[in-house]
């Protein structure tokens, strides 16, 4: 019990290392593009290099497909049920919709966690060593996500401390997933899974299309686009840790 608190622990350490660093300071304007972009580079990245091929192996390609656009239908209904502009005594118009995008953000990444969770229980279910490797690469891995969450958060909201929790929060699924594949995965079918992780990819791209990217798209540019590119590699390159 004492190496999976220690395996848990690893994996979780990353959401909170990113939160803390992306409040240290108030953001600008520059910075949050920079962020969102590279934040869609990140889920972009995740969703069709990670995802997607894991949720067809698991069941179909069709199972995929209908993970994909449950996922989407469920962000879609959301931003109906909550648009972008709400009545906001503390902050102007743009500040709302960043916050709008932000809380979409946080809501994205804490769904993906679970998965993530669930393959550290998973890839380690028989050797600890191999689930420290896992964990150690998904906490590097959720450091730059982290700070992709707390920093758009802080920047609408302006609340340092609201902001570092919000985002850390985005922990509590990794620790969930991990227990989860431990002792619950057998009663769970891989077509239900490929259907779950079909859904948070549909959900990533729905968010990276719509919310991210379209919130700096008018004021971009070619430093912004290469820290898009740079999301991409950088999930590239972590892949290769774990």
């Amino acid at each position: 019990m004492t190496q999976e608190f220690m395996i848990v622990g690893l994996s979780a350490i990353g959401p909170v290392i990113g939160s803390g660093i992306g409040v240290l300071k108030k953001p600008s304007t520059v910075y949050i593009q920079n962020m969102l972009y590279f934040a869609a580079g990140i889920m972009l990245a995740v969703s069709f290099l990670d995802l997607i091929p894991e949720s067809r192996r698991l069941g179909s390609t069709m199972t995929c497909v209908s993970g994909l656009v449950l996922g989407a239908a469920a962000i879609w209904l959301l931003d109906r049920i909550f648009p972008h502009v709400h009545e906001c005594s503390a902050c102007g118009e743009n500040e709302c919709q960043m916050g709008h995008t932000a809380n979409f953000l946080i809501l994205a990444i804490f769904l993906h966690n679970f998965p993530e969770g669930m393959a550290i229980g998973i890839g380690g279910s028989t050797n600890v060593g191999d689930s420290l490797v896992v964990a150690l690469a998904i906490a590097i891995h959720n450091i730059p996500e982290g700070i992709c969450t707390s920093a758009p958060h802080y920047y609408a909201y302006g609340n340092r401390l609201k902001s570092f929790v919000m985002s850390s929060m985005s922990a509590l699924p990794i620790v969930a997933g991990f227990f989860v594949a431990r002792y619950i995965f057998g009663q769970i079918s891989a077509q239900t899974m490929s259907l779950l992780i079909g859904a948070t990819a549909g959900l990533m791209i729905y968010i990276s299309a719509s919310e991210l990217m379209p919130a700096v798209t008018n004021n971009s540019g070619q430093k912004t686009t290469l820290f898009f590119m740079f999301g991409i590699v950088s999930v590239m390159l972590l892949e290769c840790i774990g």
